[in-house]
C-alpha cells in the first residue's frame, strides 16, 4: 500500500505541473490579449479625433466663400449702398442655407398641430383657429437628418375666449 502512494505521487506532481505550465501559457495569451485590446483602443480614438477634424475641414472650407460673400455684404453696408446690401445678405443666406441642406439640415414642419417632439410652446392664444395647432413661429427649428437639433417655438392656440 505504502508504494501504491509512492508511484502515485510523481503522477499528482506531474499533473500539477501541467496544470501550471497550462495556467502560465493562458495567463500569458491574457495579459497579450489585454495589452492588444488596449492598443487598439488608442488607435481607434486617434482615428475618431483624426475623422473629426477632416469632417470640420470640409464644412470650414465650404464655409469660406460663404464668409468671402458676408464680407462683400459688410463693404456694401459701409458704402451705404442698402440695394447691395440686401442682396448680398439674400446672397449669404442662400449659400448658407443650400450647405446647411447638402449636410442634411432641414426645418422643422409648423403647419398644422403642435407635436411636443418637435416644437417648444413658448405660449398659448386664444384662437379662432383649432386648439393645438401652431399659430406664430418664433424661431425656427431645424433637424439633422432625424435628429432635432433646435426644436421650433412656437405660439399654440388654444380655445376662443368666450
Amino acid at each position: 500500500m505504502a508504494d501504491e502512494q509512492v508511484t502515485d505521487q510523481p503522477e499528482e506532481s506531474l499533473d500539477v505541473e501541467a496544470l501550471q505550465a497550462e495556467r502560465d501559457a493562458l495567463l500569458d495569451r491574457l495579459q497579450r490579449l489585454a495589452a492588444e485590446f488596449d492598443n487598439f483602443r488608442k488607435r481607434n480614438a486617434r482615428e475618431q479625433a483624426a475623422f473629426a477634424g477632416r469632417a470640420n475641414e470640409r464644412l470650414v472650407k465650404e464655409l469660406i466663400p460663404i464668409l468671402d460673400d458676408l464680407a462683400r455684404a459688410l463693404e456694401a453696408a459701409a458704402d451705404h449702398e442698402e440695394a447691395k446690401l440686401e442682396d448680398g445678405v439674400r446672397l449669404v443666406h442662400r449659400a448658407l442655407d443650400d450647405l446647411l441642406a447638402k449636410e442634411g439640415l432641414g426645418e422643422i414642419e409648423t403647419e398644422g398641430k403642435f407635436d411636443p417632439h418637435v416644437h417648444e410652446a413658448l405660449l398659448s392664444q386664444p384662437s379662432e383657429q383649432e386648439e393645438g395647432s401652431v399659430i406664430e413661429v418664433v424661431q425656427k427649428g431645424y433637424k439633422l437628418g432625424d435628429k432635432v437639433l433646435r426644436p421650433a417655438r412656437v405660439v399654440v392656440a388654444a380655445p376662443p375666449e368666450s
